[in-house]
């Protein structure tokens, strides 16, 4: 059993005792490390081809996460962290490559808990991914997590719906607000078998992205594609910007994740500026921006 797997298991097994919103709940100072070492060739020759990479001896910007992700559960799933990991939404992320990275590089990553944010719906952790190279800082992600339970925010008994768009966000699998619409560049078909082809390269193999039977278990009404497959696509589509006389290097992303995408089916990636978006035929599955050197 992999190390991603047994925090799996762990987190299973302790998330029924921790209870969300707990008043005076803090963060674990603990810092989870992976000691320098470079990348291994096959799963990064797997995870490009799943999500649309072609850059030649190039690390894509999102690719560090998925190192980082196996530190991040550890961290998630230790006894010291106040929330439970099973029902945690990454609700948003924020990447910053410092410089162009290698698959060569001798990568040191650092994963650590940042703070608790009161969040409407419930408390939102920001996590934090960090990698160094011969000590320099080179890379890093901040990444939203919200853990859904009642506020004092919420509602009281006797007093007035909520919106139908607030209402509808609360739900597995349900629409979001329209955004405004970006012009179309593209259209994607997602097979059925995606988030486990992701999940085979990624290492994240997260039940609710593997078949409808296990994600059903928690609240879907079929399996949904992967977060961090659907930035990585958008920036694969976007293109690295290295070759000569085309756009800079993508140097940083800000994605918000405002709806699953349910598989199979078919979406549209959408584009404009520094904008992009992902979305379906009745709501908006993403909404994100980057920015370029040059």
């Amino acid at each position: 059993m992999t190390g991603l797997s047994l925090s799996l298991v762990r987190g299973a097994v302790t998330s029924p005792f921790k209870h969300a919103g707990r008043p005076g709940a803090t963060l674990p100072a603990t810092r989870e490390t992976l000691p320098a070492g470079r990348v291994a060739p096959g799963p990064l020759a797997a995870y490009n081809e799943i999500c649309g990479f072609t850059g030649p001896g190039t690390l894509p910007l999102t690719y560090p996460h998925v190192l980082g992700f196996p530190l991040a559960m550890r961290l998630m799933t230790g006894r010291d962290f106040p929330l439970p990991v099973l029902g945690l939404v990454h609700t948003w992320i924020e990447i910053t490559g410092h410089r162009e990275l290698h698959p060569a590089d001798a990568l040191e990553l650092t994963v650590y808990a940042e703070e608790l944010t009161p969040h409407r719906r419930g408390t939102e952790v920001t996590v934090v991914t960090e990698a160094r190279l011969a000590g320099e800082l080179v890379w890093e992600s901040r990444s939203g997590y919200l853990s859904r339970h009642a506020t004092r925010t919420q509602e009281a008994p006797g007093s007035p719906p909520p919106p139908a768009g607030e209402r509808a966000q609360d739900a597995p699998g349900s629409a979001s607000p329209q955004a405004e619409e970006l012009p179309a560049v593209t259209e994607w078909r997602l097979p059925a078998d995606l988030g486990r082809r992701y999940g085979a390269a990624s290492g994240d193999r997260n039940p609710i992205h593997l078949h409808p039977v296990t994600a059903r278990l928690f609240g879907f009404p079929r399996h949904i594609a992967h977060g961090m497959w659907t930035v990585a696509r958008c920036l694969a589509e976007a293109g690295s910007g290295t070759d000569a006389g085309g756009p800079g290097r993508i140097r940083s992303v800000r994605a918000d994740f405002k709806a699953p995408v349910l598989l199979p089916s078919t979406v549209t990636y959408a584009a404009e500026g520094a904008a992009f978006q992902v979305r379906g035929h009745s709501r908006v599955h993403l909404t994100g921006s980057m920015a370029r050197e040059g």
